[in-house]
């Protein structure tokens, strides 16, 4: 089995490939090394102590949790045996490579003023272009192969960044010099599932693909209105592929920002509310794996849906999921309710509620871009208001405003706690 192989593999599966899943938990540690002792390759078998330590492995990592080995999963768990050094990197355009040793690697570009983009672990133009930078500037030759000569010039330098992440700084940056119009940006909306999979079914006959195209296209005619390009990865009659593809698509579009909608689902019934997610790895010692724009619009999107909805607040959390990972600009995933409960679902029945949070989407959009001039108190700013509100903005900067966008914004009563990029992700 190898990153691209296709097979998915669960408990009571056997074979070579279940033999190298095993030998990769083992090496992550999530798996006791006498466990490889018994079977040969072609009796290895998926028990329950191997579905475990996939679970323990997907927890740690910010992958969805189900103890299922496919794609995604093997490509994480692969690269996971790699540190920055023990093999040559260099950028594939067949097939980028993965692991540990590129976040390494980004991360130390990063530090050190090369941008390699999203520190996402994936070889890429990006990277391959910051690395050529790199041994420009160091006097190597700009080969973008990372080798023994390129590892002996990392070690030889200090980092030139301290106190923060240097990703972090370029992303705030980027969305500083951006100004505060959503005017001509361009937005991809991902309505999930589609095509023969219709996601999640629930009460009241609402089906999660059906419900997520619909809020899309809420979203979409309020944000046309305000001049912005929108695209979606699917239609009621497409499918917008893995989420993968759908990553690649964004990709293609040179989007500024990527929005998943989805809805949940509970065996118990009893789950409840509304969730957002961004790119980052939950552990936050790994600071470059973090992704500071996604987390602020996931944290203003959540908290909008929540004030103008009265869903549950179930928290903004950092994930690894290849949709946020994979795309190079911020990408944000909300959950709108769980189906499966009566509640959630009795409010998503009425079209009111998806207005709400199509509402909730722009105007947390918006809020993100306004950056430090946003003084809003959360679930009081409607779209007329927005309107009207930038309207004065472009008017005071006519006039010889201050500096930065926004400067002159109206005070609203209270105002929202930022967005903290090191959260604690529970």
């Amino acid at each position: 089995m190898t990153p691209q192989h296709s097979v998915v593999l669960r408990r009571g599966d056997s074979g070579a490939a279940v033999a190298a899943v095993r030998e990769r938990l083992v090496l992550s540690g999530d798996l006791p090394a006498a466990d490889l002792e018994p079977a040969r390759d072609d009796r290895a078998v998926f028990d329950h102590e191997v579905e475990e330590a996939v679970k323990s492995f997907q927890q740690r990592r910010g992958l969805i949790v189900d103890g299922i080995v496919g794609r995604s999963t093997y490509a994480v768990l692969d690269g996971s045996r790699w540190g920055l050094g023990d093999r040559v990197l260099r950028y594939v355009p067949e097939y980028f490579i993965e692991g540990d040793d590129v976040v390494a690697l980004q991360g130390r570009l990063a530090e050190l003023g090369f941008a390699p983009g999203k520190v996402d672990g994936i070889h890429g133009p990006s990277t391959d272009s910051a690395l050529r930078a790199f041994q420009a500037a160091v006097g190597l030759t700009p080969d973008g192969t990372a080798g023994p000569e390129t590892m002996r010039a990392f070690a030889g330098l200090r980092r030139s960044v301290s106190g923060g992440s240097a990703n972090a700084l370029r992303e705030r940056e980027h969305l500083r010099r951006s100004g505060y119009s959503l005017s001509g940006r361009t937005i991809v909306l991902d309505p999930g599932h589609g095509g023969t999979d219709a996601g999640a079914g629930g009460h009241h006959g609402l089906v999660e693909s059906a419900l997520a195209l619909d809020l899309a296209r809420r979203v979409e005619g309020r944000l046309s209105a305000h001049g912005v390009n929108v695209v979606f990865t699917r239609t009621e009659s497409t499918d917008g592929g893995t989420d993968e593809e759908r990553a690649a698509f964004a990709n293609s579009c040179d989007a500024d920002l990527v929005l998943s909608l989805h809805t949940d689902h509970s065996d118990s019934g009893l789950a409840h509310g509304a969730a957002t997610y961004f790119y980052g790895h939950p552990d936050h010692a790994r600071r470059g794996d973090w992704s500071v724009i996604g987390e602020s619009f996931a944290d203003l999107l959540l908290r909008e849906v929540v004030a103008r909805t009265g869903l549950t607040d179930c928290r903004s959390h950092a994930r690894t999921w290849p949709l946020l990972r994979r795309t190079r600009m911020p990408a944000v995933r909300l959950d709108f309710g769980y189906l499966s409960h009566d509640g959630d679902a009795a409010a998503l029945a009425d079209t009111h509620t998806l207005d709400r949070v199509a509402e909730a989407v722009v105007v947390a959009l918006q809020r993100v871009y306004l950056g430090e001039a946003d003084t809003s108190r959360t679930g009081v700013l409607r779209l007329d208001d927005l309107r009207r509100h930038l309207e004065t903005m472009r008017a005071q900067q006519v006039g010889g405003g201050h500096g930065a966008p926004g400067g002159g914004a109206t005070a609203h009563h209270g105002t929202d706690r930022s967005a903290r990029a090191d959260r604690t992700v529970g």
